[in-house]
Order: C-alpha cells, then sequence, then structure tokens
C-alpha cells in the first residue's frame, strides 16, 4: 500500500523550495531508521507529507509554520504491528485519545474478540470507528473466529465466503493473526481457504505460532503467514527469523516476552524481521505508564540499542504490513513523526499526524468527537438460567472420583498441562476444600446455545472468592472460577444483567465490577471513568488473594484452545495440540 499526496506536483516544488512548505522542524536531531544514523536536520512538511531533509547548508527556512525542535531527537510516529484494542476495553476511538499523546500514530488491530461475538457486524462496527481520527487505524480481517471449530462455541462462524465479504471494508490491509497453527500446518481445508482469499488479493497474513519449529515452522510459514507475536522463548526466535517470519516482541498487559526475544537475538546480524507489539494492554495501564513508547522503553531496559528498536517499531512494522512511504522521515514519506528529549525515555513532546500537531505534552490537542452505534446498548449476553445447583460438580458413581484436570504451570503464565485428581464425593458432589491449589471452573456459552462445561483447574491461584469473565479469549463465553456455587451463581447473574464485564463475588454478593457494556468486553465510559473501575476490580482481587502484576487477566486464557496444552471451552475439557476432548471424570 502507498499513500499519494493530493498535489504531487506541489510536493515536488516545496521539496525544491519553490513554494512555502507548509511546515518546518528545525533543529532536530533525526533518527534515520534507514541507516541507523542520527544527525542534526531540518525537516519540511507539505500536504501532510515529508517534502525535504535538510542537512547542511541549511538556508533560510521558507515554511508558513516554523517549531523549533530545540535539540530533541525527532523520529516516525511508533506503529503497534498487532493489538486487539477491546482488549484494553475501551471503544476505537476512546482508545485513539489514550494513545495518540505517547506517540502511537498507527495501529493494526484484530478486531476478532468482537467479532466472535457479533459476526461481520463487529468488524463492519470497528471499522465505522475509525473514521476521521487523527491517527491511522487499520483493521486485520479475523481469520479464527472461532479459534478453532468443532471445539468451542461462539457467536458467529467466518469461512472464506464471510471473510472476503469484509476485504471491501475501508481500513482493511490485511488477514489477521491465524491461531489455527496446528490447521494450517496440517493443510486443513477450511483454513487453506481463507488463506487463499489473501493470497489471492495480495494483502499480507498475520501469524500465530507459539513453540513452532522445524518441519511444522516450515509448513505453517509456506501456508502464507509471515508474522507471529506468540514468541515466548529465546529458542524460538532464530527459527522464526531464518524463514523470513516477522518476531512481534510483545509487551501486554500479561506477556511480557521482550527479554526472551532479545536473548533469542544473540548473533543475528539483521534486525530487519524484528516488530514491536502489545496484542492486549488495559486501559488504565496505558493511561498511567504508556503504549508502545513503553513497550520500547522495555526493550532499552535489557540493553537493546534505542536506534534499533524505533527502527523496530517504525520501518520494520510498516514493512511487514506491506506499506511503501510509512515509517520514515524522508522524502515522500507520510509525516507522522513525533519530536522528544530522550531516546531512553521516550517521551514525546509533539506529535504530528500528516504534518499536523495532534498532541504536544501527553495532552492530546487534536478533536476526535464521539460516535454512536446501537451495537453499543444490545445485551450480548444470552444465556440459560441457572440455580446454585448448577455450579456443583455432581458425580453419583462412588464416594471418590478421579478427574482430568487442567493444570497451569505458573501464576504469571497461559501454559497449561492436563493431570490428575482423586477426590471425595459428600452428597454427590465433587469436593475440592481438601486442597487449596483447586478450584472449580464453569465456562458457559453466552450466545444461546445452551452448552457449558464444568471442571476443576489447578495453580490458577490463591484466592477464595468467586470470579467471572466474558472477556475470556476468544470465544468470549461466561468464564467463572470458585470455591463456592452460591458466589459463582451471584456472579453469573450480574453478569447476565449487566451485559458482560468481570465481577467478583464472596458470601454469595458481588463485591466488585467492571461493567464492559459493548459486546461485554469494550466500554464507552469516558477513559478516566473506566480506568478507575478497573484499578478497583484489581484491587479487590489482589485483596482476595490473587496477587500478581495484573489480576484481572489470569482468567481470560481458561478458555482459550489455542494454547497449549490443555483449555476449557463450553465444549468439553481440550487437548489443544491433538485437538480433541478430554473427559473431565477418568472412567467416561
Amino acid at each position: 500500500m502507498k499513500y499519494f499526496p493530493k498535489d504531487k506536483k506541489a510536493l515536488m516544488m516545496a521539496a525544491l523550495g519553490r513554494i512555502p512548505s507548509d511546515l518546518a522542524i528545525t533543529n532536530a536531531n533525526l533518527v534515520n531508521v534507514f541507516t541507523g544514523e542520527v544527525y542534526k536536520a531540518n525537516v519540511f512538511v507539505h500536504d501532510g507529507f515529508v517534502a525535504h531533509v535538510e542537512t547542511e547548508d541549511f538556508e533560510t527556512v521558507n515554511a508558513k509554520e516554523i517549531i523549533d525542535a530545540k535539540g530533541q531527537f525527532l523520529t516516525p510516529g511508533f506503529i503497534d504491528a498487532h493489538v486487539h484494542i477491546e482488549s484494553s476495553m475501551m471503544i476505537p476511538r476512546n482508545f485513539a485519545k489514550a494513545v495518540i499523546p505517547h506517540g502511537t500514530t498507527m495501529v493494526i488491530t484484530d478486531p476478532h474478540e468482537i467479532a466472535n461475538v457479533y459476526g461481520i457486524r463487529a468488524v463492519e462496527y470497528m471499522n465505522a470507528q475509525t473514521k476521521d481520527l487523527p491517527m491511522k487505524m487499520y483493521i486485520d480481517i479475523p481469520s479464527c473466529v472461532p479459534a478453532v471449530p468443532g471445539l468451542e462455541n461462539s457467536g458467529a462462524a467466518f469461512m472464506a465466503d464471510e471473510i472476503r465479504k469484509m476485504l471491501a471494508l475501508s481500513n482493511v490491509i490485511g488477514l489477521a493473526e491465524v491461531m489455527d497453527f496446528i490447521g494450517v500446518a496440517n493443510a486443513d481445508d477450511r483454513m487453506m481457504d481463507i488463506l487463499a482469499v489473501f493470497e489471492e488479493d495480495g494483502r499480507y497474513i498475520q501469524g500465530h505460532a507459539p513453540g513452532l519449529t522445524g518441519r511444522m515452522l516450515s509448513s505453517y510459514r509456506i501456508g502464507g503467514p509471515t508474522t507471529c507475536h506468540e514468541s515466548r522463548n529465546d529458542w524460538e526466535v532464530k527459527p522464526k527469523m531464518r524463514s523470513g517470519m516477522y518476531v512481534d516482541a510483545r509487551s501486554s498487559s500479561i506477556a511480557k516476552n521482550i527479554p526472551a526475544i532479545i536473548k533469542g537475538m544473540e548473533g543475528v546480524k539483521f534486525y530487519d524481521r524484528l516488530t514491536f507489539c502489545t496484542d492486549d494492554r488495559e486501559v488504565d495501564e496505558i493511561m498511567a505508564i504508556g503504549h508502545m513508547n513503553d513497550v520500547l522503553r522495555d526493550a532499552v531496559k535489557v540493553g537493546f540499542d534505542p536506534v534499533t528498536a524505533i527502527k523496530s517499531c517504525t520501518l520494520n512494522a510498516a514493512q511487514a504490513a506491506h506499506f511503501e512511504n510509512y515509517g520514515a522521515i524522508a522524502p515522500g514519506f507520510v509525516a507522522d513523526m513525533l519530536l522528544m528529549p530522550s531516546l531512553e525515555e521516550l517521551k514525546p513532546t509533539h506529535v504530528f499526524t500528516d504534518g499536523k500537531l495532534v498532541a504536544k505534552d501527553g495532552v492530546l490537542l487534536a478533536d476526535i468527537p464521539d460516535m454512536e452505534f446501537d451495537i453499543e446498548n444490545e445485551n450480548s449476553v444470552n444465556a440459560p438460567d441457572f440455580t446454585v445447583e448448577d455450579f456443583k460438580l455432581k458425580y453419583e458413581k462412588g464416594d471418590t472420583a478421579t478427574l482430568n484436570i487442567m493444570e497451569y504451570l505458573d501464576y504469571n503464565g497461559s501454559s497449561s498441562v492436563l493431570s490428575q485428581v482423586t477426590l471425595p464425593v459428600v452428597d454427590g458432589v465433587v469436593d475440592i476444600s481438601g486442597d487449596d491449589s483447586l478450584h472449580y471452573a464453569i465456562i458457559v456459552n453466552r450466545y444461546g446455545n445452551g452448552t457449558y462445561t464444568k471442571g476443576v483447574v489447578r495453580n490458577f491461584g490463591p484466592i477464595d472468592a468467586a470470579w467471572g469473565s466474558t472477556v475470556s479469549h476468544d470465544s468470549h463465553n461466561i468464564s467463572i472460577v470458585y470455591k463456592k456455587p452460591e458466589d459463582a451463581l451471584a456472579v453469573y447473574e450480574c453478569l447476565k444483567k449487566t451485559g458482560g464485564g468481570q465481577a467478583m463475588a464472596e458470601n454469595g454478593e458481588v463485591v466488585a465490577n467492571v461493567v464492559l457494556n459493548v459486546g461485554g468486553l469494550m466500554s464507552n465510559k469516558p477513559n478516566a471513568e473506566l480506568a478507575e473501575e478497573v484499578q478497583k476490580m484489581k484491587k479487590a482481587l489482589k485483596a482476595a488473594g490473587l496477587s500478581l502484576p495484573n489480576p484481572m487477566l489470569r482468567i481470560v486464557t481458561l478458555a482459550l484452545p489455542v494454547i497449549p496444552k490443555v483449555k476449557f471451552s463450553d465444549m468439553g475439557l481440550v487437548d489443544v495440540l491433538n485437538q480433541k476432548f478430554i473427559p473431565v471424570f477418568v472412567e467416561e
């Protein structure tokens, strides 16, 4: 994709100095992402594009507006190579308000979270939200709705025909993360048909390949995906880069993979295949510490060269998404730029998009008017009525029961394994009270299917309260983890009534609640108000015993059957790598 000026001849005349440029930024230390140099420069902008970069024999500045950089560093605007805006809990227009002052001028969002709720309507809604924003907000069409068909039920299902219909949306640029990596590597017909749509159209394809190496990686790469944001271990990095894939180094609200990725790049000579992303970062975190600028700080803190990090977050990300003249400060490139006093702190004093100043000293200057959409007023939770009895894990074949259970490997990660436990049965109900490491778990379909699964999870975390969420990647059914059925019922009824979000209950009463009225994933409340609600929820979870850096994200991967090795869904306990169900009770 290439951006074109309204009047190419006028841009060329501004480059020659024959007509005044719209803007000149003088006395800047320019970060050149082509050469890795930093040098003094004056940069001229006309009609939203860079017209000329003056590096020597500085002449009288011929521009309508002049901004003296006073020696600050001038860099391209930052790009989030892969993000789910829904995970911020902000609607897209409010998300733009939050990230622009931190220097993010382009995001490439995968709306598969809300697409699992509302289908094509959801992608159309997210696309409509991008209208007239003072930043670039592009959409990759969700490739896996649901993530793994046959293992879970969501609110929609995308096949090749549905995906082809969405190609005409104004801001669609690619195919979003292809999460069914097993299906791709094994040339599953559904995935091959979906991939063919984009190969025919010539747009790029994002990947999702946790732990893939060897022949499986080769097959997946041939299938079409060219990026991966799921590298969590240092040993994954080189095989992917050697295969030509872009590795999106992720720093989300739950996964901090940059140290491992930087370690995995030891000995790598070229960094052209490194990009950065947030994937999932929440509203309170963005407002308090930043967005892509904070991701780059994470890289710099572990010893990564700041200029190389900036190149990875600008030019590399643009090239990965097939943008021809974005991500650099050079003639003919879009004038999305940042001024900042330090390449380590990365706090922009000026943010320019299309050559216009849109934020200064952390304050948004551009106007982003609110828009109204019917979809924001719908209750997306259509789940059956339950009583307290429905939350009891019943067993009628003896005084003990042996169960297959999901066991987390650690409190901070989402990877899990299959294990077994034998538990007493009291009055026909499996009793976990003798083992503090265990919780009951239930996943309830919220799209009217009536399906649900109950089981046991180990090492979820030391929380005595019941906690539930409609943010439950990626089908976003209702997930509840609990010790007491009456607490689970209180959470369940709260989520149904409010239209989704997160809720925690103790002694049969809801004690904390974040209402996410838009698809059970986002809120259209003002950002500051939403951030305050989120902070209260996190404090309540920590007070209840879940002392994680970000406790709200613990529950969201309980039902994610594309992260190895075992997960729950509304249909059963899932063996992720073999894509089959495991009976909850061993004798079944």
